[in-house]
């Protein structure tokens, strides 16, 4: 680390949530317990697909590695957060904030890539049934999910290593829950041009791309439904991408008014609920959404309690 070598700052302090006052044990017990559920949750999709012969089609593959995103952000955010509601303030090494901030990165880029894979998915399953399973071979879809760790792992080890050649001269205080991109370039007394530019470069190539594309799959799946005659069939049809296009529009949605709202004082609390819907109850949500509107799930989940 070079960059800390030449400096005087080896510590950050987060300041977390400031203004919680008496609500903390309530906001650290909801939080914990959505953890806890998020873990569990996850876990259980992972387990339940590996287990059961009949889910071990691609869209079912794409699921057990967006829990396995969904873990990798909760873990790298979630256990921190919950000791900086005890601590009031919470202080972290600079070696640990970075790998958080890699994590973080890594993962955002990775669930992003996994959502998209997901949308062509159901895009060929819909609006090219026929091809679907000589594209949708066996080995393909493993392929794809491992090439969206990778170009995730790659791109956020890109960023790292801008990180490690700025210089913090302090102050060390982050207003923030945890190790975010922007509260910290904001304390260095670097040029941050080349860490910002990059950024900007990965948002733009991969985040909006893939965005775009989700966009674009919608668009010609909905054009097929609306083409099928009867209610009955467009009901049936819609309600196997139904789940995929909640989690997309949830966790778009909170990524873009995250990203988009002003960098004024005033919205700093803002962005920190924001930041803890998407790295905390987003991934809470993702096996919710699955496990509660899928009809295969649902029936595992079934069998596997009452063979019991």
């Amino acid at each position: 680390m070079s960059g800390y070598n030449q400096t005087t700052v080896f510590e950050f302090i987060l300041l977390g949530f400031p203004d919680l006052h008496t609500f903390w044990l309530f906001v650290f017990l909801l939080l914990l317990v959505v953890y806890v559920v998020t873990l569990l949750g996850n876990v259980l999709i992972i387990g339940l697909v590996s287990s059961t012969s009949r889910l071990q089609s691609p869209m079912y593959i794409f699921l057990t590695h967006l829990s396995l995103c969904d873990i990798l952000i909760s873990t790298n955010v979630g256990p921190n957060t919950l000791r900086v509601i005890i601590w009031g303030q919470c202080p972290i090494s600079a070696l640990s904030c970075d790998t958080q901030l890699y994590f973080f990165g890594a993962s955002a880029l990775i669930e992003c890539m996994l959502l998209a894979v997901m949308s062509y998915d159901r895009y060929l399953a819909i609006c090219d049934p026929m091809h679907y399973t000589a594209i949708m071979s066996q080995n393909l879809p493993h392929c794809l999910a491992s090439i969206c760790w990778m170009f995730g792992f790659l791109l956020s080890m890109i960023t790292e290593i801008l990180i490690f050649q700025l210089d913090f001269c302090g102050p060390n205080l982050i207003d923030h829950f945890f190790c975010d991109l922007a509260p910290l370039l904001q304390l260095s007394c670097s040029d941050t041009k080349s860490v910002e530019v990059q950024v900007s470069i990965t948002v733009i190539a991969i985040v909006m791309s893939q965005l775009l594309f989700v966009v674009g799959t919608y668009i010609c799946i909905f054009s097929s439904i609306l083409q099928i005659s009867s209610i009955n069939g467009r009901q049936k049809v819609f309600s196997t991408c139904s789940s995929h296009l909640i989690v997309v529009s949830t966790y778009y949605g909170t990524l873009i008014t995250l990203y988009l709202a002003p960098s004024r004082r005033y919205s700093v609390n803002l962005n920190k609920i924001l930041s803890l819907f998407n790295t905390i109850v987003t991934p809470l949500c993702n096996p919710l959404i699955y496990s509660l509107r899928n009809k295969d799930i649902k029936m595992t989940i079934g069998k596997t309690i009452f063979s019991k």
